[in-house]
């Protein structure tokens, strides 16, 4: 059997090689131009829906109160508190794709970045999910030291830290753990654990997809970004990321990173 691209010379092996390289790179920005466009061109008629929504309820008040009582527009109310639930829920899918895209094209600006610092910076912007609970820390003392870019390192890991958070909202004792884990040379790992709901495992594949949820709205909110953005910034860093679950018995996101620019660079 012959091999594909056997006969050529080196030079051209590398010629071929850029040029798949360059036909990845053009998707890859067709793909981000496309959300770009779609998470802008969107605002326009959703911020419609939204206002003149608004203005009929404001007409449907106007109306004499034994009117406003009846069943016909107390139905009608109803069906525009559905309408503009479902307009915010739209604004959020779209914000969603505008931190993607925003993740995906902002430039890097690497450096040493301990995980320690970035961890209780992220705390402290999540300070308000974590009111008047009683949550277990739990972060290991040395944890790594990552080759990253600080603003896109903390956005993913409020997104970590801020599922931890919601996910234990039922539980009893709510217990996060943050702890180092073996990883190949030139790589640091980590783990993020909690105790909450988890999710059924065989659905861990779609995990990281954009607008992927396992659990109801009504039981939890979000609309399925967090964790494709947290993939994405993985991804610019060379780094991987996964998760794993039990249903009802929490749930462990794992995180491979490089720690120097060397590596980072191999990968990315």
């Amino acid at each position: 059997m012959k091999v594909a691209g056997a006969d050529m010379t080196p030079e051209q092996l590398r010629a071929e090689l850029a040029r798949s390289q360059q036909q990845v790179a053009d998707m890859a920005a067709a793909q981000e131009e496309f959300l770009r466009a779609v998470s802008h061109d969107l605002r326009a008629p959703l911020r419609h829906v939204t206002s003149y929504g608004t203005l009929v309820r404001e007409v449907l008040g106007d109306l004499p109160p034994e009117v406003v009582q009846g069943a016909e527009v107390q139905e009608a109310l109803g069906f525009l508190a559905t309408m503009d639930q479902s307009a915010r829920r739209m604004g959020l899918m779209i914000d969603g794709l505008q931190a993607l895209v925003r993740a995906s094209r902002a430039p890097l600006r690497l450096q040493p970045v301990p995980l320690t610092d970035a961890m209780a910076q992220a705390r402290a912007t999540l300070a308000p999910a974590e009111a008047g609970r009683a949550v277990e820390w739990r972060v290991g003392a040395d944890l790594p030291t990552l080759w990253a870019d600080p603003t896109l390192l903390q956005d993913l890991l409020v997104q970590l830290l801020g599922n931890a958070l919601k996910f234990t909202r039922s539980v009893a004792h709510p217990c996060i753990t943050v702890l180092a884990d073996a990883a190949p040379a030139g790589q640091g790992a980590f783990t993020v654990q909690d105790n909450g709901v988890g999710f059924d495992p065989a659905r861990a594949g779609s995990l990281f997809g954009v607008f992927q949820r396992l659990h109801r709205e009504t039981e939890f909110e979000g609309v399925g970004t967090g964790l494709a953005l947290c993939r994405a910034i993985a991804q610019r860093h060379g780094a991987q990321i996964s998760a794993t679950a039990v249903l009802g018995g929490g749930c462990t996101v794992r995180v491979q990173w490089p720690v120097s620019p060397a590596v980072a660079a191999d990968e990315s």
